[in-house]
């Protein structure tokens, strides 16, 4: 079964992504076997399971090692799959190719960040949809998940963050020390405007200088889309996200007597 890929792929925000998943939806489908796709970043799993999530002849999973991972895999599989029995479907969905990883290295004097983890892994030969999300545990380097193949090719390793050596361990997921799940919260705040960098900043609780520099960088997106203006109006509905940090969505704003505006919100 071919499915209309142009129309799919018209306004897609990373089409050779997309693209590969509709190539796994295909095979799916044609082979009645499940499949997985590569680790996709938010937005692309977004836009995954909203234009493909309608087909009645698929289902989709969405896993990334534990319950909070901004990064994860999407398990496709036919629905309506008459041979075999609907407990047992879920049963293998279980089985998750995802396994721990993790990165030793003495940070004490040049502070490690995320972005520097995943470089480094990929310098050392991972591909970036081998690798989940990633996270900092102190100065002793870090841990992260990865793509069960790209755990085997790294145990083991020995690479370098800049000029600090750093080695890879696979481990299993309930070996490592998951990041906190984020818990939703609900607050108002009273900005002088409804505009994105004002929201922003008092949503994830950063400067105006930080939202600006996160603007550009790319890692706060808005509605799951790239964003570039800082002065753009936001409204009830409109949701921010901010790489490693959550997403904050815009529940209700109110004109205060002061001619300000009270706006509630949700991060989560």
């Amino acid at each position: 079964m071919n499915l209309p890929r142009n129309e799919l792929l018209r306004g897609s925000g990373d089409p050779p992504r997309f693209s590969a998943v509709i190539d796994l939806a295909e095979q799916v489908l044609r082979t009645w076997q499940q499949g997985w796709t590569e680790f996709l970043d938010a937005p692309i799993q977004q836009e995954v399971l909203t234009r493909l999530g309608g087909l009645s002849e698929l289902r989709w999973q969405r896993h990334g090692g534990h319950p909070g991972a901004e990064r994860c895999r999407l398990l496709c599989q036919r629905s309506d799959k008459e041979d075999v029995d609907q407990e047992d479907v879920d049963q293998e969905s279980l089985s998750i190719p995802v396994q721990g990883l993790l990165v030793e290295g003495n940070f004490l004097f040049d502070p490690l960040r995320p972005e520097d983890l995943r470089q480094a892994l990929q310098e050392m030969g991972a591909s970036p949809g081998e690798l989940g999300d990633l996270w900092v545990r102190g100065d002793r380097g870090g841990q992260g998940l990865c793509s069960l193949e790209c755990a085997q090719a790294l145990n083991g390793s020995i690479g370098a963050v800049r000029d600090v050596p750093i080695r890879c361990e696979a481990v299993t997921i309930d070996q490592l020390q998951l990041p906190a799940q984020r818990i939703a919260r609900v607050f108002a705040s009273v900005e002088a405007s409804c505009r994105l960098d004002a929201i922003a900043s008092a949503g994830f609780g950063i400067s105006r200088a930080k939202v600006l520099a996160q603007i550009k960088s790319g890692r706060l997106r808005m509605n799951w889309g790239a964003i570039r203006q800082a002065s753009r109006e936001l409204a009830v509905g409109d949701s921010l996200q901010l790489q490693d940090r959550g997403t904050v969505e815009v529940l209700s704003v109110s004109r205060t007597k002061r001619d300000r505006w009270r706006v509630e919100m949700r991060r989560s």
